[in-house]
């Protein structure tokens, strides 16, 4: 018996007991991967739009936001090669290493190099480093556990709140960096310090790929060393052909990736058309001090951390109850439901404030914008950790990093659309591109829990 296999079995007969260790250190690595990622998307917008003189690129604000669009996109669909890679030459472990250290790198350019030639290398060691470490780290997760442990969807939970831990503390620190403790002025002219921002993220992510490498063998034993397309003895696994069941799984995978689309491509406005309408319209003045634009985009980690805990417990609940848990379908659904009302509690700001800074009159409350992530977040958490969830469970164990590359694909779809829309918000408003996000994610929330019991029978 292989040693994932005996870590299943062992998993499934403790299966009511506490989570194993190796949680705890995957929680720990993609803590602070997420510290090293947020951090700099927590600024890159800002940096991308800042004048020249002000230690910014001086992008306009529609070439800014399709960039940050262009490059979330490529940061997930990347993970597709580096799936398939690992599944079949690497294995996990070392693949997760490799896109750290080039994470790593990826963003000590954008600190060493301050001009567009920084900024692509920079972008493209960070797309290239994610392709090889996020779909890796998400099926080790589920591989500490047995395909029939119902503390799996609570596992991923607990992750999940490690990726938000990170995301909370990195545009406080990065943020904070560049927008305050290095902004000078010189001659009348504010300049921040962006770089140092950029430096910390790097920083950062040589943190987690230290703590993942020192302890991997001892919390991790054998799990994630071997290509699963190899056996122990290091022959090619023969290629068989899916069986009918399998291929229905991954016809359901591949369904509701479609749909995440539309959520991710709303949600993730958060990095473009949120933070420059937060920056613009929104009062952030405390007494005499404005909080740093940056700082908003931790609210969403910040509830996930909070909000979190009591979801997982949730879900364990009900899957204790005679009923059961609610069908991971339908949790989806949900989620792209509160996306949707997210957007609509923008709408009276929107409408207060107009779209045009030169002609505001007052300032919309800082309320809204809190409201607004507070609601985003509740869709997430319905939405995000059971998909990854799903996917480690229903994909055929030789696709199960390809597949969870294809998962994140649709986020990377949804990343390239969501930069487009924020850009539409330069020439069509905000009033219009928040109203049609909101709309059409409660649309295709509806549409879905209406496909729940087909997609259901699909997966059982």
């Amino acid at each position: 018996m292989g040693a994932l296999a005996e870590t299943q079995v062992m998993n499934d007969h403790h299966s009511k007991k506490k989570h194993p260790p190796g949680l705890y250190l995957l929680f720990f690595t993609e803590l602070w991967e997420r510290f090293s990622y947020y951090g700099m998307r927590a600024i890159l917008v800002l940096y991308l739009t800042t004048e020249l003189v002000s230690g910014g690129l001086g992008f306009k604000e529609s070439v800014a936001m399709s960039i940050y669009g262009f490059f979330g996109g490529a940061v997930y669909f990347t993970p597709i090669i580096g799936g398939y890679l690992s599944d079949r030459f690497l294995g996990r472990r070392l693949a997760i290493t490799i896109g750290g250290i080039t994470m790593a790198l990826g963003n000590f350019l954008l600190f060493a190099i301050n001009n567009h030639t920084g900024l692509y290398l920079g972008l493209a060691l960070l797309i290239i480093g994610n392709g090889f470490f996020k779909p890796n780290i998400s099926t080790l997760v589920g591989e500490l556990y047995g395909p029939n442990d119902k503390r799996r969807d609570a596992a991923f939970t607990i992750f999940y709140m490690g990726i938000n831990i990170g995301a909370f503390f990195a545009p406080l620190v990065c943020g904070f960096l560049a927008e305050d403790y290095f902004k000078t002025t010189v001659n009348g002219v504010v300049q921040y310090g962006f770089k140092y921002g950029f430096l910390a993220a790097s920083i950062g992510m040589i943190i987690g790929q230290i703590i993942f490498n020192v302890f991997g063998n001892r919390y991790l034993g054998e799990i994630g060393k071997k290509p699963v397309g190899k056996t122990e003895t290091g022959a090619t696994v023969p290629k068989t052909p899916l069986t009918k069941k399998e291929k229905q799984r991954t016809a359901v995978i591949l369904i509701l990736a479609c749909f995440i689309i539309f959520f991710w491509a709303g949600f993730e406005q958060a990095g473009s058309s949120l933070t420059l309408y937060t920056n613009k319209f929104v009062d952030k003045s405390i007494g005499g001090w404005a909080i740093p634009t940056s700082w908003f985009q931790s609210l969403n980690p910040f509830f996930i951390v909070v909000l979190a805990p009591i979801l997982s417990a949730l879900w364990v609940k009900l899957s204790n109850t005679k009923r059961g848990d609610l069908p991971i379908p339908a949790k989806m659904a949900i989620g792209m439901i509160l996306l949707g009302l997210g957007f609509a509690v923008l709408i009276p700001a929107v409408l207060q404030t107009g779209s045009n800074e030169h002609h505001i009159v007052e300032k919309a409350n800082v309320m809204f914008i809190i409201l607004t992530y507070f609601l985003h977040t509740l869709g997430e958490l319905c939405l995000s950790p059971v998909g990854l969830s799903m996917v480690s469970r229903l994909a055929p164990i030789r696709l199960a990093s390809l597949l969870m590359g294809v998962w994140l694909a649709g986020t990377g779809v949804a990343q390239v659309l969501g930069g487009q829309l924020a850009a539409l918000t330069e020439s069509l408003g905000y009033l219009e591109i928040f109203s049609l996000i909101g709309g059409l994610t409660i649309g295709l929330g509806l549409i879905l829990l209406l496909l729940t019991k087909k997609l259901v029978r699909m997966m059982e």
